[in-house]
């Protein structure tokens, strides 16, 4: 019985063991290869899946999802003859699992070959300038050239980046005192315009305020001119009007003086020869005035003016020196006067 038992055991074992092989689930985005007697049979796709035990392989299992590679960091020689580092980032997907497990023995480390040598191709006909600026058009020759050779592998390349463009240190602190300077230089630019724009607006709010300055004055010197015309014509007028005879002209002349005379530095001032005519006029008019008025009895005669007091004259001291010499020369009767003699002061009063 036991060795029947054991054969039993074996038999169920090798019956669970082919029932596993048999039955192959594969999970979504993916797909497996099956091999018979070591040869491609079929590719099995997502879900579940049949195949003969002990006689139907499956090789591997492949990701049919988009991934991501990235690569380290390459030395590559630019036309200029300058090392740079060249850090790339590849995004490919398996569209043809068989081309991928059969044309190529690592499609990872043949797409990371290629990139390196295009990117060598690509990089050696440029200089460091256009490394720099000049990301897209490496993406885009790189792309083209990856897609051309990964094709046939069942690879699609979706896209190529580069990480990083890493030029040697002096180059780097080159670049930075060039970047520096090129900033100070336009820096000084935009200063230099906006001061010249500053001073430019300044003087032209100047010159504006300037010319409205002056119509300003001109504006009130033609309304004070116009004013001033307007009163003296008026003035005229008025005097037309009123018949105004020399009389008045000589009372607005009075009135006049006072006003030439103001002032601490007039030392010396002119009277028109018409002031003496106006006073003459004014001088008979207050004559046929105060005539009238003692005619009439409303006027009050001017006072008269006192006798001017006789000059003082001189006696001698001695009464008997009898009278004094006159001396008529220059044709007015005046006492002589002896110097050796004393006089003495007598007040008419």
């Amino acid at each position: 019985m036991e060795p029947v038992l054991i054969v039993l055991v074996v038999l169920v074992v090798v019956a669970f063991i082919a029932l596993i092989k048999t039955i192959q689930v594969i999970p979504q985005a993916s797909a497996a290869i099956v091999e018979r007697f070591g040869r491609y049979t079929r590719t099995l796709n997502a879900g579940l899946n049949i195949v003969v035990p002990f006689i139907d392989r499956v090789r591997n299992r492949i990701d049919l999802r988009e991934q991501v590679v990235p690569f380290p960091p390459q030395p590559v020689i630019t036309q200029d003859n300058l090392v740079v580092n060249i850090d790339t980032v590849i995004y490919y997907q398996v569209t043809d699992p068989r081309a991928a497990t059969y044309e190529v023995a690592s499609y990872i480390q043949a797409i990371e070959q290629l990139t390196v040598t295009t990117l060598r191709n690509i990089i050696g006909s440029m200089d460091l300038e256009s490394t720099l600026t000049s990301r897209e058009v490496i993406n885009a020759g790189l792309r083209g050239v990856l897609d051309e050779a990964t094709g046939k592998w069942g690879i699609r390349v979706n896209r190529v980046e580069l990480k990083a463009i890493e030029p040697p240190t002096s180059i780097q602190d080159s670049m930075e005192k060039q970047m520096r300077a090129d900033r100070d230089k336009r820096a000084a630019i935009l200063t230099a315009e906006g001061q010249r724009q500053a001073q430019i607006l300044k003087a032209e709010g100047e010159k504006q305020a300037d010319v409205l300055r002056a119509e300003g004055e001109a504006q009130a010197a033609v309304l004070r001119a116009d004013g001033e015309a307007a009163a003296i014509r008026t003035v005229f007028e008025a005097i037309h009007d009123g018949d105004a005879d020399q009389k008045l002209l000589a009372y607005q002349y009075l009135q006049t003086l006072p006003e030439l005379a103001k002032g601490d530095s007039n030392k010396l001032w002119i009277i028109p020869s018409e002031v003496g005519d106006a006073l003459k006029g004014l001088g008979g008019a207050f004559g046929g005035l105060t005539g009238n008025g003692g005619a009439n009895g409303g006027a009050v005669a001017a006072p008269s003016v006192p006798p001017a007091a006789p000059a003082a004259t001189q006696v001698p001291l001695d009464p008997a020196a009898g009278p004094r010499p006159v001396d008529t020369e220059k044709g007015a009767a005046r006492p002589r006067v002896d110097p050796a003699r004393e006089y003495r002061k007598i007040d008419p009063e």
